[in-house]
């Protein structure tokens, strides 16, 4: 950054401000006003026991911010591996690598995204700046020890340097995903590494809900990544066996020293031509905030991944986008519908590891931390608040809706307008219907490729699903007549006509039937004469 930021109307430097982005308890974004268009869920990790009690492994490391800033609303999910330090010194230094004037309002898609791609770089560039100390500490600590010595050997004869050396090693190796949302002049835009998830629902003019997945997943399992670590010179069936990079499964992230500049320590990555998990996002956007949007979710991969090891499913996406949907029409809170969604799953998980065989138990013995955000543009929450209708555009809501689910950003039409989302191929899957109607299941599958960066990236849909369905309605706005009133719709020209051939006595009756009775029984008080 060009400027330093200032914190209480002080300026600070730019090592003053890598000094408060490593203290979650001072943080600058507090002065930034929240999206209230917005809510999140959340639950730690846990490990469960045989008699129902279960126990954090770690601390959360989870970390998430949803602000709203002058033309712009910004929002993020950090799923940090190795402690929190670095989701905490993300979740503070991003929203500043976007908000303090990088954002020109003349800026067309491709330099919207430019920034967002340039604020995942300076992030982490700025984190590294911040662990100078440490890793200077950490050369004298090494440059203590007699060249060629074992590790064994070094355990015992200088404990106190080595100790030091683990905790110095705790600190450089944590990690972070991040999954980053912004919606500027109308238009939606999103950036990620790793696995953190987002995915937009959107309806069509058939009342169709398309579950769109936006972001991407860096994990070593995708066919886009593997190339790209064999393009470097790694031994793909080694990491597909250990299933890892390092500390985590995902290949790129925010952080994490040992995998990038210190990658040469790793005996499966030491191969590498150069650093093999990078900080380069998936950029995508420029997608119409129309009236076709009715909310987007924003999740740690604790949420998805519960729930896949609980149920097996392979359309989470459009699972989780159901329960989303359900707990809008009994929540009253944005922040109420995500935190129902978050317990729901953990209900779901903890009771397959109580009553499932041995096979469910082992997968679902633990699961990890849990966010879930979720921003609403124009469905309706089952009371009236101020968060539960809006968009930047004051979208009016579309009640009730099916959905598509596509599982991946590749499987979705590159173009926003309605014609090419009504071309999109309508197949369901799991019809939910309303009422005595039944579940069914109709598979059908995609398969899409596109190039991002120096890979190329081929995945398949699990088909299309449709949540809910609902009759095709007519047009309930009331017209006016020409003093501005509600033209009558209930015809009481029968009522009147009666009560004109009633008596003057009988009508007198009927009045008083009309009245208004309280519901209690007077107190008759007694005088104490009597």
């Amino acid at each position: 950054m060009s400027n330093s930021p200032s914190t209480n109307g002080s300026r600070v430097t730019e090592s003053g401000f890598r000094n408060i982005m490593q203290d979650p308890a001072l943080s600058w974004t507090d002065d930034l006003p929240v999206c209230h268009f917005s809510g999140v869920g959340l639950s730690t990790n846990q490990i469960y026991r045989e008699d129902g009690n279960r126990r954090e492994a770690h601390e959360n490391e989870d970390r998430n911010f949803h602000f709203r800033h002058d033309n712009c609303f910004l929002y993020g999910v950090f799923d940090g591996h190795n402690g929190s330090r670095v989701a905490d010194f993300a979740a503070q230094r991003m929203p500043a690598e976007l908000l303090l004037g990088q954002l020109q309002p003349n800026f067309g898609d491709e330099e919207v995204k430019e920034a967002l791609r340039q604020a995942f770089i300076g992030v982490e560039k700025g984190y590294f700046e911040s662990m100078d100390g440490l890793l200077a500490e950490r050369t004298t600590c090494q440059d203590r020890l007699p060249e060629g010595i074992s590790h064994y050997e070094a355990y015992q004869k200088y404990p106190e340097i080595m100790n030091n050396l683990q905790e110095l090693d705790r600190k450089i190796s944590g990690g972070t995903t991040a999954t980053v949302v912004l919606i500027y002049y109308n238009k939606l835009y999103v950036a990620n590494v790793g696995d953190t998830r987002a995915f937009l629902c959107k309806t069509d003019t058939d009342g169709v809900l398309r579950v769109i997945q936006l972001s991407y997943d860096h994990t070593i399992a995708d066919p886009g990544e593997q190339t790209r670590l064999q393009q470097v010179g790694l031994d793909i069936d080694k990491l597909k066996l250990l299933r890892r990079v390092g500390n985590s499964d995902c290949t790129r992230c925010i952080g994490d020293y040992h995998v990038k500049g210190g990658y040469k320590d790793i005996d499966v990555l030491r191969a590498a031509r150069v650093e093999p998990v990078i900080a380069d996002p998936f950029v995508d956007g420029g997608i119409e905030i129309d009236r076709s949007c009715a909310f987007f979710v924003i999740m740690s991969d604790g949420l998805y991944q519960a729930l896949t090891d609980a149920t097996g499913t392979e359309t989470v996406n459009g699972d989780i986008a159901k329960m989303v949907a359900q707990e809008f029409s009994q929540q009253t809170t944005l922040t109420g519908v995500a935190q129902a969604v978050v317990d729901r799953v953990v209900r779901i998980h903890h009771d397959t590891f109580m009553t499932g065989n041995a096979d469910k138990k082992a997968l679902c013995q633990k699961r990890d931390d849990i966010t879930l955000l979720v921003r609403n543009f124009n469905y309706p929450l089952s009371m009236p608040s101020p968060s539960s209708s809006c968009s930047p555009s004051h979208i009016s809501h579309l009640p009730g809706f099916t959905s598509n689910v596509y599982n991946h950003p590749t499987d979705r039409q590159r173009s926003t307008d309605s014609s090419s989302v009504a071309e999109s191929p309508k197949t369901p899957t799991n019809q939910l219907l309303t009422g005595p109607n039944l579940l069914e299941t109709i598979e059908t599958n995609s398969t899409e490729s596109r190039t991002n960066g120096s890979s190329t990236y081929s995945t398949s849909s699990s088909g299309e699903m449709q949540l809910f369905s609902r009759r095709p309605t007519q047009n309930t706005d009331l017209e006016l007549d020409a003093e501005g009133r509600v033209k009558a719709y209930v015809d009481f020209s029968e009522w009147y006509a009666a009560l004109e051939q009633m008596s003057e006595e009988s009508k007198e009756s009927l009045f008083k039937e009309l009245q208004l009775k309280s519901v209690y029984d007077p107190i008759q008080e007694e005088s104490a004469g009597e």
